[in-house]
This record gives C-alpha cells, structure tokens and sequence, in this order.
C-alpha cells in the first residue's frame, strides 16, 4: 500500500523507515514510512527507498504518529501575583520529550498580558503555542481579575482574537466565585456568559473550568444550556461533577450535552482526574472527546507529569492505542479549528512523534492519590518538529560511537 505517490527520482531530507504508523486523520495503521523534505510531510508509504534519503532513521519496532497536540497547558512563566497559582512551564523544557509539538495555553493570559505572552514565548519556542484568551483581563497572572465583573471585556477579547486568528484558539472562563454568598456583583453565571459572548463575536470556542453550585449554578444548566455545540468543558471527570450513578452508568445529562455538540476534554490538572468517574465512564461508553494535562510548574512531578503519562494511563484502563493517539491528535485540532495539525498528510509541517509501547507491570496515579495498574506504557524516543529532529534521547539518529565520522575523532585546535 502507498498512501502518497512520489516519483521514484524524489529526494528526501529524512526517512522514518519501518515503524508502525498511526495516523487517524488519514486512517492509516500500519507498517510505514514516512518522508520529510524539509519542513514539510512529503510521503507516507510502503517501502520507500532508503536511497531516496539524504538521512535514514530505523524506527521498526516504534510506532510513529502525528505530534501530540495538549490542548490544556498553562505555558506562560509569569511571576504570580498570589499564591493561588504558581508559574507556567517553559513549553520546550517540558513538551517536547514527550512528542508534544503543540500545545494550547489555556487561559493564563488575559487580554491586558497576551501581547507580552506572544513576543516574549509564543514567538520564541520551537513547540508551537495557541491560546485560550481568559476573559478576564488579567487572566490567570491576576487571579483576582476573574472575580471581577469590569475585567471581563468580551468586545475587547473578541477584537485581540480577531486581531490574531491564528494563534487565538477562542476563549477561557474559570475559577469564578467558587464559594462566597451570590451579590449583584457577583451573579452565578457572570464569567461564562461574557466568555461566550465574546466567543459568539469573535466565532470561536469556550472553553470552561466549571466549579458547580446548585440550585443556582448546577452543571446541567451549564451543558445543556450554557455550552454551544463546540464549546468545550474541561476538567470533566473531576470530583465536583455529577458523572455516574451509583451503578457505574453515565448520567443522561452528559449523553444530551455531547447528542447536541459539547466537547468534553480531560484537563487532567493537580485536581481534576479522579478514577472513580473516568473508569466507570468509560466502561460505559463516555470517554473523554479529547486527552489534556493541565500542566503547570506544580503538577509536573505528579500527579499530571506528561502528555505521554496521562495517554499511558488510558491504555491501563482500557482504551486502544489508536483511540488514545486518534484524542491526542486529531480531535484535539479539530476542536480548535487547526485540521493542518494532528496529521500526517503530505504537504503538512512535519511534527511527527516516535514511541515505544513498553511491556510490564506499571502504576498511574490519579489526583486523589489513588493508583491503577497497567501493563503497557508510552516512552518518546524522538520528536520531530517543523522536520527537525528536537529530541532524540536514545540516538536513533546517530552512529554508534565506534563507526562516528572523522570529525567525531578530530582534536581541538588548543591555543598557547
């Protein structure tokens, strides 16, 4: 099979031979090769010549997929203003060792921030970063501006992402009013109204951390009438929310909500994976429309960790690997409107993955300290960004120190 013609005088700069190729927006699944011309996808197929290559990388025994899209990171490193955040990550520091190519910020900047947060990060890394704009003008770097009625500008929001269409992925609301008694100030549903008025004008998705207070504020309300199809609910398998019976069944809310175009994406975060409702969910037929972490610079030694740790933990319970490759890929560009991403078609950038699916006893951790066990997981082997290689721990792409070229043995010129 050859899934993408080439004449056979092509010359390619790299060839990923004999891995197992996965990529669910062209539904391939199977032994392949994939070739790269510079920073673009050139040709997927069966044995194509080693000759055709300038660089040969043997990748049997792998599996190969589009890079990784997170859709929930919090990547901007700012200094917190309250002790109720803590700093986003250094996105290439963090990302890429775990086949993440691109990573959607969700919500750490607001409107009054999103200016430093492009030219000083967004513009800077080797991932990419898109962006959920926070409604509130201070985002997440002023916690306290999402509590606030005049920080939530969504003509001012609406106008930045029309400004920046292509990095602005839609709209943030979260944390609001959690606790305190209702006042005119402070209605139930002040934040996720102005969220999705902004998104109506700028015709983009929300995005919703969620904290539920019924009768009031009840999660029902909120994806059976506050959500639009495409507005996206993160954090779903949270404690807070009502999500199965107490027969392990999915509540018929939910089936409604995602009959009528929710999405429902993990947002793992420091607090917001619980087993006892993913599990069962899952047995059940509900899981997650799109795999995210949440992470920040206080998860990422646990209980998030990575990408590739929160897909590893679908495999333990039960999901396929296509399943879980296919919601950390394409869904997740779809549901931001970036069908270019999450695949491996040819004329595509070439941000490409490499894994291997280890064998063995393994134990995943969910936020209430609670463990499953599993008998595979995700290791990156290499990263392919833009068609650079970023990350290549084990060498791959390189000779056995014995056969290195000249220049490997070559002594510095030493000055007197």
């Amino acid at each position: 099979m050859t899934t993408n013609s080439a004449d056979q005088h092509d010359r390619f700069d790299l060839l990923l031979k004999g891995g197992h190729v996965i990529d669910p927006a062209n539904g391939l699944d199977g032994i392949l090769d994939v070739a790269i011309s510079g920073k673009q996808i050139a040709r997927v197929g069966q044995d194509i010549p080693a000759s055709a290559a300038a660089t040969v990388v043997d990748v049997s025994d792998h599996i190969v997929t589009p890079g990784i899209l997170d859709i929930h990171s919090h990547v901007y490193p700012f200094l917190p203003t309250t002790a109720a955040y803590v700093g986003g990550m250094n996105a290439d520091a963090h990302l890429l060792a775990g086949g993440v190519t691109t990573t959607v910020d969700a919500g750490t900047a607001g409107w009054k921030d999103f200016t430093d947060f492009k030219v000083r990060y967004i513009d800077t890394a080797r991932v990419r970063i898109l962006a959920f704009l926070n409604i509130a003008d201070g985002g997440m770097v002023d916690a306290g501006s999402e509590q606030v009625d005049q920080a939530m500008q969504p003509r001012i929001v609406a106008a930045l992402a029309e400004a920046y269409p292509d990095v602005i992925v839609g709209v943030k609301t979260a944390h609001y009013w959690t606790r305190h008694p209702w006042d005119a100030e402070h209605p139930p549903w002040l934040s996720v109204e102005r969220a999705i008025e902004a998104g109506e004008l700028c015709g983009k998705p929300v995005m919703v951390d969620f904290w539920p207070r019924p009768p009031e504020r009840s999660y029902q309300d909120l994806i059976l009438n506050r959500l639009r199809p495409g507005d996206i609910h993160t954090h779903v398998f949270a404690q807070q929310f009502p999500i199965v019976d107490q027969n392990g069944k999915v509540y018929a809310h939910l089936w409604q909500a995602r009959e009528r175009g929710v999405i429902f994406d993990l947002g793992h975060g420091a607090a917001s994976f619980w087993f006892r409702n993913a599990v069962p969910a899952l047995q059940d037929g509900f899981p997650p429309d799109s795999i995210s972490t949440d992470l920040h610079m206080a998860n990422v030694n646990g209980p998030v960790i990575s990408m590739l740790n929160t897909m590893s933990k679908y495999l333990s319970m039960g999901m396929s690997l296509q399943d879980v490759i296919m919601r950390s890929t394409l869904a997740p560009a779809r549901e931001i409107g970036h069908p270019e991403l999450g695949t491996l078609s040819v004329g595509m950038e070439a941000d490409v993955a490499v894994f291997k699916l280890l064998k063995g006893t393994f134990g995943f951790v969910d936020c209430g300290r609670a463990r499953i066990r599993g008998s595979e997981k995700l290791e990156c082997a290499m990263t392919l960004r833009a068609g650079e290689i970023v990350y290549d721990p084990t060498g791959l792409n390189m000779p056995d120190w014995e056969q290195a070229p000249d220049s490997y043995w070559r002594l510095p010129e030493l000055q007197a």
